[in-house]
């Protein structure tokens, strides 16, 4: 706007924008991602700028942009100890302080919290950023050395973002979890756990059938022993000598 004054103030905005994928610059004009994670396609935004005249004059355009469902394995994740609506608010200044920083194009993949399903957009003070580094081939920075170069200009960032934020900031990067084991892997322990106590079960059983046996088996001996002994005691008399004796009168 070749206007000077308020005339010559352009503010930009997003037109009946109902996604929560972009935002905008009003400053600039400036259109980046605040949360494009596992989607894909062309979205279409109708962007607006408004001089601040008193009779303000306003023109309207439609932007196109793509979204690229491919998924990268370089994406690192910032941690902010920031609400999540405030992050929002300035996080074309957080990507300014990074591009700077990290002397990289950065873009802002998606910004996220714990409490963003439940709308408490404010509720929480841990706000997540989600970055994509690119050189100046455009190729995709390694997340090792995205992480690395964090690292090192940690104490740089972190002073930056406490101006923009007017309140002490410290940035973090978000480790990734331990991978946890695969549904297949946990099927197979529990099978292996399954089999293993019935092997020990079945090894019971035969165990105690075995001593049952023998001990029945013992319990018949002893059995037919007293018998046999009994026999031939019968056969030599010697029960007779147990007889008591008859009395007879002389």
């Amino acid at each position: 706007d070749p206007d000077t004054g308020d005339n010559g103030l352009l503010l930009y905005s997003l037109v009946n924008n109902q996604m929560n994928e972009f935002d905008i610059d009003e400053n600039t004009g400036q259109i980046f991602t605040v949360s494009v994670a596992g989607k894909s396609g062309t979205f279409h935004l109708e962007i607006q700028a408004a001089d601040q005249g008193t009779r303000r004059l306003t023109a309207q355009t439609t932007v196109t942009v793509t979204v690229d469902s491919s998924s990268s394995n370089n994406m690192v994740v910032a941690v902010l100890n920031q609400k999540i609506n405030v992050v929002e608010k300035n996080i074309a200044e957080v990507q300014r302080v990074l591009e700077d920083k990290l002397a990289w194009n950065v873009y802002i993949i998606d910004v996220y919290s714990n409490e963003s399903e439940r709308k408490a957009r404010s509720s929480t003070d841990v706000t997540y950023v989600k970055i994509l580094a690119f050189d100046e081939a455009n190729q995709e920075v390694p997340a090792e050395n995205v992480k690395r170069k964090l690292r090192e200009q940690k104490s740089n960032i972190e002073g930056e973002l406490n101006k923009i934020f007017s309140t002490s900031v410290t940035a973090a990067i978000e480790e990734a979890p331990a991978q946890s084991a695969s549904p297949e892997l946990i099927a197979t322990i529990v099978l292996g756990v399954l089999l293993a106590c019935t092997l020990i079960a079945c090894l019971a059983y035969v165990l105690f059938t075995i001593r049952k046996k023998r001990y029945t088996e013992n319990k018949q001996a002893e059995t037919l022993k007293g018998i046999d002994n009994l026999y031939a005691t019968a056969e030599n008399g010697s029960l007779r000598s147990l007889e008591k004796p008859e009395h007879t009168n002389n």
